[in-house]
């Protein structure tokens, strides 16, 4: 079993430099970005990434009047993992890579956390694509009170305005595997389908902008094809179906629930004042945590459901998954074949159930609900398709979960 830390050696983590500060701004106090495509810019993504909902337009999600307790031990589990050669520590890794964040929950405990570039445990962070999952439990307490009839419906069910078009045409369940059948590429090389996709909902809204495509490659729910167009009208067909605002159901329905401690937000468009549900949600790095304990304990906090455990699995589980979307089955758009895909959510590998709510540019949160283990890492990674700094940000991020597994059971 590995020590726990003292708090002289804390203080000399803290101190420790973190990578490319230099790069990202630290002289000018990781400024935020005055727009969007600054927010973007290497030396705006730090302060930028904390204070998304102070660029573009936003709407607010209140706290639990009740907190859920998030209870510290006096000392610090230390954990370590092994990777390319080298015998690591949180604290390296926080000095290898480009991490804003990294809090570890056991058993509902706060066991480890760390900070880099000044962030702190009080600022709100950009989800990025996490937010489809927090869509999709969503639409899955639609499910359960009857708003939605059946996830086989298709979104134009829902959204008239939709008919025709083909996402309108598409199941619901397909929308969620990413398995629409749309050709669409996200590669985010600045001018691919997704970066025509953001532009049009910028200047036309979210409806037109899902009106606008048009071509399938695939017959639906046969091929995973990672997309956040799909996303966009999810969110879409779950205001229709509530009659309510993504940002009112979801901070009624899950984010109350869950015992969230601080306020959160979503972006809107500025055109339409429509959520950003494929990546526009801001919660500090402890409701993250909170969220992570309520997919860990099955949808369960307190004593109540606030997601049905047999939908979670739904989401969750790779054998509720049809064999193609199952990790070492499913092809991802980089050649891999080490994630599944449920319904926004990926699947992880390994002995039992694993999953994650994942994010470009090095967002995440993993759950593991047979050692109720959460981990949330937050970052700023500096490319949002792969790895352009050739430090390997998330072959490393992986190989510490695993040593953090490792600390209390097997991969």
């Amino acid at each position: 079993m590995l020590g726990y830390a003292l708090p002289a050696l804390l203080a000399a983590a803290t101190a420790a430099a973190a990578p490319d500060e230099d790069v990202l701004n630290r002289d000018a106090g990781y400024p935020v970005g005055a727009n969007m495509a600054q927010a973007y810019q290497q030396r705006y993504m730090v302060g930028s990434f904390s204070a998304m909902d102070s660029i573009d337009p936003s709407c607010a999600q209140a706290p639990s009047d009740d907190p859920l307790p998030l209870e510290k031990p006096a000392s610090q589990t230390q954990f370590h993992y092994r990777f390319r050669g080298g015998f690591y520590s949180l604290d390296d890794y926080m000095q290898h890579q480009r991490a804003t964040a990294v809090v570890v929950i056991k058993d509902g405990r706060i066991v480890a956390e760390r900070y880099n570039y000044g962030r702190t445990a009080q600022m709100r962070m950009l989800s990025n694509s996490m937010a489809k999952t927090i869509v999709a439990l969503g639409l899955m307490k639609a499910l359960e009170e009857g708003h939605i009839r059946s996830l086989d419906d298709r979104a134009q069910d829902y959204v008239p305005a939709l008919s025709g078009t083909l996402y309108g045409g598409t199941r619901i369940i397909n929308l969620m595997r990413m398995a629409s059948g749309a050709r669409f590429v996200e590669d985010y090389s600045g001018h691919d389908d997704q970066a025509r996709f953001v532009a049009a909902i910028r200047k036309q809204g979210t409806l037109q902008a899902a009106q606008g495509i048009t071509e399938r490659a695939y017959p639906e729910g046969e091929h995973f094809n990672y997309e956040g167009a799909q996303t966009a009208v999810l969110g879409l067909v779950l205001e229709a179906a509530t009659k309510k605002t993504l940002c009112a159901w979801i901070g009624e329905k899950i984010w109350k629930p869950i015992g969230a401690q601080a306020a959160s937000s979503w972006l809107l468009n500025p055109v339409d004042s429509v959520a950003r549900a494929a990546g526009g949600f801001n919660a500090t790095v402890y409701d993250y945590a909170r969220l992570g304990m309520m997919l860990a304990a099955d949808g369960v906090v307190r004593g109540q459901a606030v997601i049905s455990r047999e939908h979670l699995l739904d989401m969750t589980d790779a054998s509720h998954q049809p064999q193609a979307f199952r990790p070492g089955s499913m092809v991802d758009s980089h050649g891999s074949t080490y994630f599944g895909y449920g319904l926004q959510t990926w699947i992880m590998p390994g002995s039992h159930r694993r999953f994650a709510l994942l994010g470009i540019y090095g967002q995440a949160i993993f759950v593991d609900p047979d050692l109720k283990l959460v981990v949330v890492h937050t970052g700023v990674g500096k490319d949002a398709s792969g790895d352009a700094s050739g430090n390997h940000f998330g072959l490393e991020r992986d190989a510490l979960l695993r040593g953090i597994v490792a600390e209390y059971g097997n991969w």
